[in-house]
């Protein structure tokens, strides 16, 4: 449907942003691989891990890893 023909007149106009939270439903794309980690560092994921969500956490620390090597990248 092109944009013209989408009816909006009974959805009002958000005109206050500023209680947005920017990402709230972005979901990255997984991508399913095979990857072999040493057995004590996946051991300390699992251990601070809550409800099993040990490769969430693994997955976080490289994210945080990956974005600050940009950051010093410049």
């Amino acid at each position: 449907m092109a944009d013209a023909d989408v009816d909006l007149s009974d959805a009002p106009e958000v005109v206050d942003w500023s209680g947005a939270e920017r990402g709230k439903f972005y979901r990255p794309v997984k991508q399913q691989l095979t990857l072999r980690l040493d057995a004590d560092v996946v051991q300390w994921f699992k251990d601070r891990a809550r409800d099993g969500g040990y490769q969430t956490r693994i997955n976080e620390a490289l994210r945080r890893y990956v974005q600050e090597q940009r950051r010093k990248a410049g």
